[in-house]
């Protein structure tokens, strides 16, 4: 009897393991067939919505000239620009435009959504949609034009494209590479399927109203707030919608230092926010919602590198133990490959992505060295610290 309950507890969690590896190609048939989200209003509204657009900055603001001049050069008008510099020197941070209004706490806040309610908190005026920009990223002329049209279908949550800013070290590559992995099928792919996207942190708008709905009553700190922001909305039986014409450059780490410190962070915050996922999973199944169910499925999903090396280390246990199991995680590798060029194929990525898939394996490897680290990662760093100051013209030339 014991070793009949061994074999199929062995049989389950290498199922819990390695269905993360088939389901990007699952999802990639299913998106196949069901093709793109169709848009029912095909007349754009003729008045702009009033929005906030909340940039945050910590310690460091020589990046926010140039997230400025992107912002200044949309072609939109109705916004105001609120700067939350956390800990920061602001004696030199003055801008000409009367739009952009810089914010300087008096105490440390320490957390992205501290920020963003001091920013609401003294909104000029009743914006009806706010948007967040983090402090290195560049905003397209057309972002806000573009969100406006998820809007416009009814939608309150809306998660734009996150496009590398910086392609300069393999590091970066890799690093743009996995995120052109998750931006198809945890945003486009989901999305198209009748689910939400995953929130990518910014890049991404709600009504104000929402927003102060989901996170006004909780407090929180460390990296994590849109799995939390994420989870009030799904639950709520809310849809976040996905465009990928609303794009937004975001800074890529470049060096093993910067990654280790950010996945660190990145890691800690799965393992406290996964728990979500079996919520989500059972309002799906009591409430039949296929929104809450497929997008739950996701969020159980551990990190990709984690799910790899499980992977590996099952396979390789097989040889040991069944040829069957050897050759169904070999299919099952295939699948994920298949996936994953699938998603650089979709992105249409520089050249030099492709040529820094060599460079994998110690990619993995910084990312199990993050792992270690993971426990306090909020103690060891509270943001990224970025180095790239690229204007949105010298990324469109390059």
């Amino acid at each position: 009897m014991s070793e009949t309950v061994i074999k199929y507890a062995w049989v389950a969690i290498q199922v819990l393991i390695g269905y993360n590896l088939v389901l990007p190609l699952v999802l990639f048939l299913l998106y196949s067939i069901k093709g793109r989200y169709k848009f029912r209003n095909t007349v754009a509204a003729t008045k702009e919505a009033d929005y906030a657009i909340i940039v945050t900055a910590y310690e460091h603001t020589y990046t926010l000239k140039a997230v400025v001049d992107s912002i200044l050069k949309m072609r939109y008008s109705n916004y105001l620009v609120y700067i939350v510099a956390d800990k920061c020197d602001i004696t030199n941070l003055k801008f000409a435009d009367e739009r952009i209004i810089v914010l300087r706490p008096e105490e440390t806040l320490g957390s992205n959504t501290r920020s963003h309610f001091y920013a609401i908190n003294r909104f000029k005026r009743n914006h009806e949609r706010l948007t967040i920009v983090d402090s290195d990223n560049l905003v397209e002329p057309d972002y806000l034009t573009e969100l406006n049209k998820m809007f416009d279908e009814g939608f309150v949550a809306v998660q734009g494209l996150r496009k590398a800013k910086n392609m300069d070290t393999t590091v970066a590559c890799l690093d743009a590479a996995r995120d052109m992995y998750y931006h198809f099928f945890d945003g486009e792919a989901l999305f198209a399927l009748g689910s939400s996207a995953t929130l990518a942190g910014s890049g991404m708008a709600f009504t104000t109203e929402l927003y102060k709905e989901c996170l006004e009553k909780l407090d929180i700190t460390g990296a994590g707030f849109d799995k939390v922001l994420q989870n009030e909305i799904v639950s709520r039986g809310y849809r976040i919608a996905f465009t990928e014409k609303a794009g937004v450059y975001d800074e890529k780490t470049s060096n093993s230092d910067q990654l280790v410190k950010q996945r660190a962070r990145w890691i800690n915050t799965w393992f406290r926010y996964f728990k979500f996922g079996f919520s989500l999973v059972a309002q799906g199944i009591f409430k039949f919602s296929w929104n809450r169910l497929l997008f739950g499925i996701v969020l159980l999903r551990p990190p990709l590198f984690i799910f790899l090396l499980l992977s590996l280390v099952f396979a390789a246990a097989n040889i040991f133990i069944s040829l069957t199991g050897v050759l169904i995680w070999a299919a099952a590798f295939v699948c994920f490959v298949l996936g994953f060029i699938i998603a650089l194929v979709h992105a249409r990525p520089d050249k030099k992505v492709y040529a820094s898939l060599a460079g994998i394996p110690k990619f993995m490897f910084l990312q199990v060295l993050s792992l270690t680290k993971a426990k306090k990662a909020n103690k060891i760093s509270v943001a990224t610290t970025h180095v790239h100051s690229h204007s949105i013209d010298e990324i469109k030339k390059d």
